[in-house]
């Protein structure tokens, strides 16, 4: 059985080389849009974490981006909270909810479908976290169509 003689890793440590950078660092043009789109359940994987991050990052580098919360992705824009709305139960458990908050915060737009907020969820608008924007069903398709048509960066984000 082969040996391995190296020392234990600890706090510190650097396992890799997270400096070293492959790609020219991209900014967006005057004008330019981004739109993340989300089909999925709150939690249910690290996408909605991840692409909240990478819809800030993409803010962040001048592109004028939304994201687009449709089907179970509408549970990512609810209030939660326990034991009252806006509560931490456990550590991370709002981390969506913040993440949509600073996204909004920093200029960025997030819409939500009116019929999965009522048709499968039996949620009210008054469910989604201050501005986030309810949309018409039809305007799902429409609101990819038009950053479509402007050219934007789209990142479409499903699980099943």
């Amino acid at each position: 059985m082969p040996t391995v003689e190296r020392e234990m890793n600890k706090d510190g440590d650097f396992l890799v080389d997270y400096e070293e950078k492959v790609f020219e660092d991209f900014k967006a043009e005057p004008g330019e849009k981004a739109l993340v789109t989300f089909h999925t359940v709150a939690f249910e994987g690290s996408i909605s974490i991840v692409n909240t991050l990478s819809a800030t990052r993409l803010q962040r580098k001048g592109y004028e981006t939304s994201i687009l919360l449709y089907g179970p992705g509408v549970t990512m824009g609810f209030q939660r909270g326990f034991p009252t709305l806006g509560d931490e139960a456990f550590p991370g458990h709002l981390f969506v909810n913040e993440r949509l908050k600073k996204f909004m915060e920093e200029g960025g737009k997030v819409y939500a479908c009116r019929f999965s907020t009522q048709a499968l969820y039996g949620q009210t608008e008054k469910a989604f976290i201050p501005g986030i924007i309810p949309i018409n069903p039809l305007d799902v398709l429409d609101c990819i169509l038009m950053h479509k048509k402007a050219n934007a960066v789209i990142m479409d984000s499903w699980t099943v």
